[in-house]
């Protein structure tokens, strides 16, 4: 089911990771999309049924919306982890203690642009991430210190931010990259710092951005120096260029290092577009894994291929639960016209398929787009091939 080849063997590696989407808090940041409670909880069932182990709820002290989506989301008995979000702020832990979370990002700015952007000192921001970090913990909270803009930070002043949060009780930690201004190598640097900072004993996260294109290769990098969990949303949505994509990581880390999730990607197509539906945005067709163009052929030269599914695709329609097909168009060749018609039922000469051919691409070029099914059925009957 997959066909990657043998360039990438030399590069596998051994891991153990897991997914903590953000979908409900950081991919609701997308510009103009607005997710009812219900929506969040229907996506946050779609999620777990795929396998994802943490979910992340909501932020409950945003509005009345979100504490009623993070309720919802805790008290549906899920698979999944329901984690809430806060800042290093006392009432937003409180809002957690009253609704139960068992679980929570406590999170606080530690680069100097972010701090002097807040008028806050780094001595200031200290003391609100043990202050908040350690209220939490005491009430009953498993906590995962998040450190925005952590890949900007000053290296004295991040070590001094996570040496304090793991000291208050923060039983795991992320590395974040708000600005998705990192690279992959850096990333790696980076996680495997973090995790000789805090020990063996608190797992490292590792929260990405796409500013650069880069957050599904850094995700992979995480990985490879040891982070335990990748935070990410459905579809990569988010602020700015979006957030790691989890299904997109989970396919790398399969398909080119070997390494296995618990995500099922056969149920990811499905997801991003009801996600996709109910946050009113369009998805690049050739979006990798949810595309709709991933396994469509218009090609001529392609559509010679198509039989044999190897030779033109990297991974199979079936393991990320697609269908195949060919579509017509100015690029079809005398293979597209042999193929649509099988799949049509429409019993077609051979002999005149050169001229079927010619008006696929007439119709196609003169309408700058696919000649859909009917078109086709209509050319053929006009040509009087059937």
């Amino acid at each position: 089911m997959i066909w990657a080849g043998s360039l990438n063997r030399p590069h596998a590696f051994d891991a153990e990771v897991g997914f903590y989407d953000t979908t409900l808090r950081d991919g609701e940041q997308t510009v103009g999309v607005v997710l009812t409670p219900e929506d969040k909880l229907e996506i946050a069932r779609g999620l777990a049924e795929a396998g994802v182990e943490r979910i992340e709820a909501g932020f409950p002290r945003v509005s009345e919306e979100d504490y009623r989506a993070v309720k919802l989301i805790a008290d549906a008995g899920l698979s999944a982890q329901a984690w809430g979000f806060s800042r290093a702020v006392r009432a937003d832990v409180e809002a957690l203690v009253e609704l139960g979370v068992g679980a929570s990002v406590i999170e606080s700015p530690i680069s100097d642009l972010k701090l002097s952007a807040l008028g806050v000192s780094r001595e200031t921001m200290l003391d609100r991430i043990r202050t908040a970090v350690s209220y939490a913990v005491e009430s009953g909270i498993r906590v995962g210190y998040f450190g925005v803009d952590s890949t900007r930070a000053e290296p004295d002043f991040y070590n001094a931010a996570y040496t304090v949060a793991a000291e208050a009780g923060a039983a795991e930690v992320v590395v974040v990259d708000t600005i998705g201004v990192a690279g992959p190598e850096a990333v790696g640097e980076l996680v495997e710092r973090t995790r000789e900072l805090v020990g063996p004993e608190i797992p490292v996260h590792f929260h990405g951005h796409n500013d650069f294109g880069l957050a599904t290769a850094n995700a992979v990098a995480a990985v490879r120096a040891g982070a335990r969990w990748i935070h990410g949303t459905v579809n990569g949505m988010g602020e700015r260029a979006g957030n790691a994509n989890i299904a997109e990581v989970a396919l790398a880390l399969r398909a080119l290092y070997g390494v296995e999730t618990a995500l099922d990607l056969s149920r990811m197509r499905a997801l991003a577009e009801r996600v996709r539906a109910l946050s009113g945005y369009e998805l690049e067709p050739w979006k990798p894994l949810v595309g709709e163009n991933l396994f469509r052929r218009e090609s001529g030269a392609v559509a010679s291929q198509f039989h044999d599914p190897p030779s033109i695709e990297p991974y199979s329609s079936e393991l990320v639960g697609a269908e195949r097909s060919i579509v017509l168009g100015k690029k079809s060749g005398l293979d597209s016209i042999r193929i649509k018609c099988a799949d049509l039922g429409l019993d077609v000469s051979e002999s005149a398929y050169a001229d079927l051919l010619a008006r696929v691409k007439q119709l196609g070029t003169g309408k700058r787009g696919l000649v859909t099914d009917e078109e086709f059925r209509q050319l053929v009957l006009e040509g009087g091939e059937q």
